[in-house]
């Protein structure tokens, strides 16, 4: 795919029905809803990416979950992982404000852009890698267009990072044979590249203590660093 910016890109993503399963649990989610959201209209459509498109920093997760972008459509807006993400935004200033809540609620991020493997909402937070793969392309082309001023990444979780090392080794930055594993603190030098592995900032990685705030932060400052931000 060509775009010629990533407006004209995230214009085109949300049009997408590409995965009938997706489709049919992103819009059934948006019927049924959750008691808490009753009175809401939810997004329930493919999710794109949030932040600039001069970004020297992005943030890679892996998809929509149901109740929280796939109601507001902004990544990682109305759920818990969202709490503790923004939060540490905040805390190593990137992000206008420490919470994020809604598209239209003032958040601003600087110099850093959220992208998401997966743009529509799985059951169970589970896409297939037929899924994936048909997702492909739009992470695809959101680097492509980043990358003139891309100099870091975080990826969120073993699923972003297994997604996103074949783009760039498509898009042009030299990823190792074998390609490097994933886990937390990890980083890998693509060239002028820097990758970071973090935990996924999932609610049950939280509530068991495998990944804290402090944990969180820790790697954003050092991609902060290494992307000019700070």
């Amino acid at each position: 795919m060509r775009f010629r910016s990533l407006a004209e890109l995230d214009a085109e993503v949300v049009d997408c029905r590409a995965c009938p399963r997706l489709v049919a649990w992103r819009e059934e989610i948006a019927v049924v809803k959750r008691a808490a959201f009753a009175g809401e209209t939810y997004w329930a459509r493919p999710v794109p990416g949030f932040g600039p498109p001069d970004a020297s920093l992005a943030i890679v997760g892996l998809a929509p979950s149901a109740h929280g972008a796939n109601r507001t459509g902004r990544l990682f807006t109305g759920d818990p992982s969202g709490d503790v993400l923004f939060k540490a935004l905040h805390r190593v200033g990137v992000a206008s404000q420490p919470t994020s809540t809604r598209i239209g609620d003032g958040l601003e991020l600087r110099g850093t852009r959220m992208v998401s493997p997966v743009r529509c909402a799985p059951p169970a937070n589970k896409p297939t890698p037929e899924e994936r793969e048909t997702c492909r392309s739009w992470l695809a082309a959101e680097l492509t267009l980043l990358k003139p001023t891309l100099k870091a990444v975080v990826v969120l979780g073993a699923f972003g990072w297994q997604a996103l090392l074949p783009v760039l080794a498509e898009a042009g930055w030299p990823v190792p044979a074998p390609r490097p594993k994933f886990g937390h603190g990890v980083e890998v030098e693509l060239g002028d590249l820097r990758l970071f592995g973090c935990y996924h900032v999932s609610q049950r990685n939280v509530q068991t203590g495998r990944l804290t705030l402090d944990m969180v932060c820790d790697v954003l400052a050092s991609a902060t660093s290494a992307a000019g931000l700070n």
